[in-house]
C-alpha cells in the first residue's frame, strides 16, 4: 500500500489549494472597486479587493515557503521555477519597453507630440521649450551610484551563502534594503522639487510614467529582499536550495539595468541645454 503512494518522478503534486480560487474572487473585486473608485470616489470595495489580493500572495507564497522547506522542490521543480522568473522578467521588460518606445516616440518627433498635447509649450525640439530638467550629475547621479551600490551588495549576499557564511549573508541583505530605501527617499525628494507636473505636457507625462514605475519597482524588490532578510534571519535557505532568495537578487539586478538605461536616455541625453536644467 504504501509502494503505490510512493512518488517515481522529480516533480511535486501540489496538494489541494484555495489560493487559486481566494485569489481570483479577489481580483475580480479589486477590477470593480478599481472602477467604481475611479467614477464615485468610493474606495471601499477597491481595498476590500486589495486586501484580499495582499492575503492571498501571503497565504500562497506562505505555502511555497513551506513545501521548499519539506523538500518538495526538487531540481527539476526548481528548474521549472527559473523559468518563471525568467519568463516573468521578460514580461517587465516588454512593460518598460511600453513607456521608453512613448518617451522615443514623442522625443524623435517633438512637434507632433507637442502640438497634440494640451499645453502651452512651444517649440518643435526636446525637452519642449519651458521645461526646466533635472540636472542628471546632482541627485540622479547621486541615486545611480546607490543602486549600483546595491547591486554589489546583493551579490555579496549571494556569494556568502553560496559558501554558507551566514553573517556576510544577512549583512549584504541589509545594506541592500537600507540602499533601496536611500534609492526611494530620494526620488521622492526628486518628485517634490520637480520643475514640470505630470498633466498638461507629453514631456512630464513619459518622464513620470517611466521613472515612477521604476520607483515601484524598487519598493517591490526592497519588499522582496526584506522577505528575504527575515527568512535568512529564521535560518531559511542553503547553499545548495535558496531560489526564493535567488529570485530577489534576480529582480534587482533587472531594476538596477533598467535604471542606468533610463539614467542615460531620459536624464543625461534627454536634458536638453544645460541652462535648461
Amino acid at each position: 500500500m504504501a509502494d503505490s503512494h510512493a512518488k517515481h518522478h522529480d516533480y511535486h503534486l501540489v496538494d489541494p489549494s484555495p489560493w487559486p480560487v481566494v485569489g481570483s474572487i479577489s481580483v475580480l473585486i479589486l477590477a470593480i472597486g478599481a472602477v467604481q473608485f475611479l467614477h464615485d470616489g468610493s474606495p471601499w470595495v477597491f481595498s476590500i479587493g486589495m486586501l484580499g489580493v495582499l492575503y492571498t500572495m501571503l497565504g500562497w507564497w506562505r505555502d511555497v515557503v513551506k513545501e521548499a522547506d519539506k523538500g518538495d522542490h526538487t531540481p527539476v521543480v526548481q528548474l521549472h521555477h527559473r523559468y518563471g522568473m525568467i519568463l516573468f522578467i521578460a514580461s517587465e521588460v516588454m512593460f518598460f519597453v511600453a513607456w521608453f518606445w512613448a518617451y522615443f516616440d514623442a522625443s524623435l518627433y517633438p512637434g507632433e507630440a507637442i502640438q497634440a498635447s494640451r499645453t502651452e509649450l512651444t517649440g518643435g525640439v526636446w525637452p519642449p521649450q519651458g521645461i526646466e530638467t533635472f540636472d542628471p550629475w546632482h541627485l540622479p547621479l547621486i541615486n545611480t551610484l546607490i543602486l549600483l551600490t546595491s547591486g554589489t551588495t546583493v551579490t555579496w549576499a549571494h556569494h556568502a551563502l553560496q559558501h554558507d557564511d551566514r553573517e556576510g549573508l544577512k549583512w549584504g541583505l541589509i545594506l541592500t534594503v537600507a540602499l533601496g530605501a536611500l534609492f526611494t527617499v530620494f526620488q521622492v525628494y526628486e518628485y517634490q522639487h520637480a520643475a514640470f507636473g505630470f498633466s498638461g505636457h507629453i514631456y512630464g507625462a513619459t518622464f513620470f510614467m517611466a521613472t515612477g514605475f521604476h520607483g515601484f519597482h524598487v519598493i517591490v524588490g526592497t519588499i522582496f529582499l526584506g522577505v528575504c532578510l527575515m527568512r535568512a534571519v529564521n535560518g531559511h535557505f542553503s547553499s545548495q536550495q535558496h531560489f526564493g532568495f535567488e529570485a530577489a537578487a534576480w529582480y534587482w539586478h533587472f531594476v538596477d539595468v533598467v535604471w542606468l538605461f533610463l539614467f542615460i536616455v531620459i536624464y543625461i541625453l534627454g536634458a536638453g541645454a544645460p541652462g535648461a536644467h
